[in-house]
């Protein structure tokens, strides 16, 4: 990994962190944790989070899956590159760069939130390598996390705005992300004060706010690739928690483009499933692996 590169502060135990070298100019070293024994399960984390996203999960599932968790590019401990598109369809040769380079087959994709549409959408375009997908909580509607809360919708918009946006996208207080993130969460208290440290550590790299900027930019993107989902030939699992961002609507949405799709919802929870109900997620797992 590049050496200007921030190291993670968070260790998940029986993990190791390995990277996949970039094929051209505009992409990126790709950072991504190992783990366990058995068919690969491939993890994909949410707007502004990173692979560490998963730490709870990870050792419920390492004992019946070999793990991979992936930093989307630029996220993480993911490499930054200059002028770098962050859409949908850059996010996905990210993921996918990780299926073929590794080889890997009968494979598990599991997203949440962003990551849970790059699933689907890897899914759709790599169908001799899916096994099966679970997606947590999709970000595929309109508004996403301005929903969460004012202070959101503020931010979201101000480093959105022209001239002053990468400003602000290189201004990130402690309380503000905190906060944000907890209007993801039925259960505030999942959130660990230790995830917080790490988040604004690699969100401290050099070239970030850039990154940040692009990520929210492209968040249209996501949405623009639901009508994709009827594509995916590998069954798949939809997870939402009961107090996500998405309304019913769009739960209802999308068990219409994919009538065969198991469905989850999960009492209490928020959009961030992987931090406040791990066990969940793990136990459906683990009952098919």
């Amino acid at each position: 990994m590049p050496s200007h590169e921030s190291r993670p502060t968070i260790h998940i135990p029986g993990t190791t962190s390995h990277t996949i070298a970039p094929r051209s100019g505009r992409e990126g070293q790709l950072r991504y944790l190992k783990v366990g024994t058995g068919a690969p399960l491939v993890l994909l984390h949410t707007v502004r989070t990173q692979a560490e996203h998963f730490r709870h999960l990870i050792p419920l599932v390492a004992d019946h899956y070999t793990v991979y968790a992936l930093d989307l590019p630029g996220m993480g401990h993911s490499e930054i590159v200059p002028g770098a598109s962050y859409d949908e369809s850059a996010m996905r040769t990210g993921v996918e760069r990780l299926l073929t380079e590794l080889d890997l087959h009968d494979v598990t994709l599991v997203g949440e939130s962003m990551g849970a549409v790059l699933a689907l959408t890897t899914a759709a375009d790599l169908p001799e390598r899916v096994r099966r997908v679970v997606a947590v909580n999709p970000y595929d509607f309109r508004g996403g996390i301005a929903r969460s809360s004012l202070l959101a919708r503020v931010v979201i918009s101000g480093v959105l705005a022209p001239g002053v946006g990468p400003v602000i996208a290189g201004v990130e207080p402690r309380p503000a992300l905190r906060k944000i993130l907890q209007g993801g969460l039925g259960d505030k208290r999942a959130l660990r004060e230790d995830y917080v440290d790490e988040l604004l550590q690699s969100g401290a790299r050099p070239g970030y706010p850039t990154v940040a900027r692009g990520v929210y930019q492209a968040l249209p993107s996501l949405i623009a690739a639901r009508p994709r989902c009827p594509e995916v030939k590998a069954p798949v699992h939809l997870v939402y928690g009961e107090k996500d961002w998405s309304r019913p609507s769009d739960r209802e949405a999308n068990k219409q483009l994919l009538p065969a799709a198991d469905f989850t919802q999960v009492p209490e929870a928020g959009h961030f499933i992987a931090l406040e109900r791990p066990d969940v997620l793990a136990d459906l797992l683990n009952a098919v692996a």
